[in-house]
């Protein structure tokens, strides 16, 4: 993904710098009064019969889709069950704050970075490659990209789920999921990623809340009733979450459950 934007923020700068100046080194701005001249959003067909884009209007789509990324990483990535998860294991040891928002994204970022590398991998290379070195249009790019990323979340969306989205959309014309749209794979797919990340959620709580409730019967018992229970056990937590090499463990579960691993 970050080759990806890389590639991007500079082929813009490069359209944007040759816009500015253009051979010769003559002023955009002509002799006189005359106003600034606009460069032309067009869209031809070549002799193939292929759509071929303007320069000023691939600055605009790619801007267009910039801004669409940050939805992009959150729904159709592995960033949705991997988030919860963490958010879910903070809660679980009964750390408020700790680790902050801030180092929980950046780790779920750089995880999903990871799992979802040979995904990017094949985007650049069937794709954006061919596109940059002018091999491809950018309508049959933009065909070829969907591919890669529709099969991960195929691979990881639940058949009930898909075929809930398929039945609210009247869509007859869907017969396998292969062609199912994104307009319908997304919601289905983000739907999966909660249901498996609250799953994994559970399973970690259960030896948290174990001890917790050791804890509080203990207290009980010794008529400690002003002593909340949270405060004793949350070291016992910690140090359970250590021994069992917590984060590795949680990290390398997530990771497998992609198919990573």
């Amino acid at each position: 993904m970050l080759r990806l934007l890389l590639v991007l923020v500079f082929t813009l700068g490069a359209s944007l710098a040759f816009a500015q100046e253009p051979p010769g080194g003559s002023s955009l701005i002509q002799q006189g009064n005359n106003p600034l001249s606009i460069p032309a959003i067009t869209l031809s067909t070549d002799a193939e019969g292929q759509q071929e884009y303007s320069v000023s209007l691939q600055i605009l789509l790619i801007m267009t889709a910039l801004s669409f990324i940050p939805a992009f990483v959150m729904l159709m990535t592995s960033f949705t069950r991997i988030i919860i998860v963490f958010s879910i294991l903070r809660q679980a040891l009964g750390l408020q704050q700790t680790p902050s928002n801030q180092i929980l994204i950046g780790l779920a970022l750089f995880l999903t970075m990871f799992i979802m590398a040979p995904v990017f991998d094949q985007i650049n290379r069937e794709a954006l490659q061919p596109y940059l070195s002018e091999q491809l249009p950018a309508q049959q790019a933009i065909e070829r990209a969907e591919v890669p990323i529709k099969n991960f979340m195929l691979a990881q969306t639940r058949e009930s789920d898909l075929e809930l989205f398929v039945r609210l959309s009247k869509r007859t014309d869907i017969a396998t999921p292969e062609q199912a749209p994104l307009t319908i794979l997304v919601p289905a797919f983000v739907t999966s990623e909660l249901k498996t990340a609250f799953q994994i959620g559970f399973m970690i709580f259960i030896p948290f809340l174990i001890i917790d409730m050791v804890v509080a019967s203990i207290l009980m018992a010794m008529g400690m009733m002003m002593l909340s229970p949270l405060i004793i056990s949350l070291p016992f937590k910690i140090m359970l979450f250590v021994l069992i090499d917590g984060w590795a463990l949680i990290m390398g579960t997530l990771a497998s459950s992609f198919g990573t691993l």
